[in-house]
């Protein structure tokens, strides 16, 4: 498996057979350029909002997942669990989802804009989690210290962390978010230096929890 990093919260996750990308967003919203030419079999969509359901920046005729339920789409098993966008159970911001993909033998999370902690049943509902994509910068979300208490929670072996200040961003929109270092800090890690892609497989996944930023 690829996972290599669009920006905020948009992956393309790139498996033997099939290609997921995630949150696709608005260039106009966010800031940054969403690059051209991407195609995809399956986009998963967060929440309704424009900065994560821009589907129609990718090419071909994915299959859009956007919402809770169970899929089972070209091999890939994915499962979608209804969360919030905010800590008052959606008043502030609205319903976020979840996704749970099951792809190449390994399972990744993708934690959506959630914006609040998870509860023990949740977080059993998440056991065996490969891949952990968390949103750290706050504001939106969780913050940097909601989120490693989360990865502590869910006990990955790989983290990367999305949805955090950077260069380029809308600053009208996100200038109240944290950098990545700030969640870093509360991981006890150093600063990473960003790596292009992380290439991994099921025999591959480290034995202690490892922090991948991508650049």
């Amino acid at each position: 498996m690829e996972i290599t990093y669009i920006g905020h919260s948009s992956f393309k996750i790139r498996g033997k057979l099939v290609t997921i990308v995630t949150d696709p967003f608005e260039s106009r919203v966010v800031g940054l350029p969403f690059p051209k030419h991407i195609a995809a079999d399956i986009v998963t969509v967060s929440h309704a909002h424009e900065d994560h359901n821009a589907t129609l920046q990718i090419e071909g005729t994915p299959f859009i997942v956007s919402g809770p339920g169970e899929y089972e789409i070209k091999g890939v098993g994915i499962v979608g669990i209804g969360v919030f966008h905010d800590a008052q159970g959606g008043a502030t911001r609205g319903s976020n989802t979840i996704y749970r993909i099951e792809v190449d033998g390994m399972s990744v999370v993708h934690l959506g804009d959630l914006g609040h902690a998870l509860s023990a049943d949740l977080v059993e509902s998440l056991d065996g989690v490969d891949i952990l994509l968390v949103p750290v910068g706050g504001h939106y979300t969780i913050d940097a210290a909601a989120a490693a208490t989360l990865v502590h929670e869910i006990e990955p072996s790989i983290v990367i962390p999305m949805h955090y200040q950077r260069a380029g961003l809308n600053s009208d929109i996100f200038s109240a978010l944290l950098p990545v270092a700030a969640f870093l800090k509360e991981l006890g890690k150093d600063v990473a230096l960003p790596q292009p892609k992380l290439t991994v497989t099921k025999d591959k996944l480290p034995s202690e929890m490892q922090v991948v930023v991508l650049q």
